[in-house]
């Protein structure tokens, strides 16, 4: 049995665009403002999601995933930052012998903190690159905070 083969249709150039320019706003922002936590791009997607949610059901689906992306990042980043003053404190607490224990376990995070800022940029750009092409894009190491 085969199956009916739809030719698939690309959004308006204007949607495209639009969820281009989405996706390359909240990284520019956040580079700007050196707010690699999510904050911005989360700013910038939750503005376009309230502005084109209603009129707009590609770009809606864009900015709902970004603006589930860069929340996801910046809980992720307050996570590693609560780690890392954790560390600290235990350093300081064993008057420096802890520093055994928490040298590697610091050096995990800093690895940590610069791949998930690899993950923010790397995701970012494909988003984008793929709102120019039609196509949806999920986010990696996302959490569904708005649904849809």
């Amino acid at each position: 049995m085969q199956t009916a083969s739809f030719p698939q249709t690309l959004p308006a150039d204007d949607s495209r665009h639009w969820a281009a320019a989405m996706h390359i706003g909240a990284l520019v922002l956040a580079l700007l403002t050196s707010w690699m936590s999510g904050v911005a791009g989360a700013l910038v997607a939750g503005v376009v999601y309230l502005a084109k949610r209603d009129d707009d059901a590609f770009v809606a689906a864009h900015a709902r995933d970004a603006l589930n992306f860069h929340l996801s990042m910046c809980l992720y980043a307050c996570a590693i930052f609560v780690a890392a003053i954790g560390l600290l404190g235990a350093t300081a607490l064993t008057l420096g012998i802890g520093a055994i224990v928490t040298l590697p376990a610091g050096l995990l995070l800093v690895a940590a903190a610069c791949g998930l800022a690899m993950l923010w940029l790397i995701s970012s750009i494909v988003a984008a690159v793929r709102a120019l092409n039609g196509e949806h894009y999920h986010h990696p190491l996302t959490i569904r905070f708005f649904g849809g």
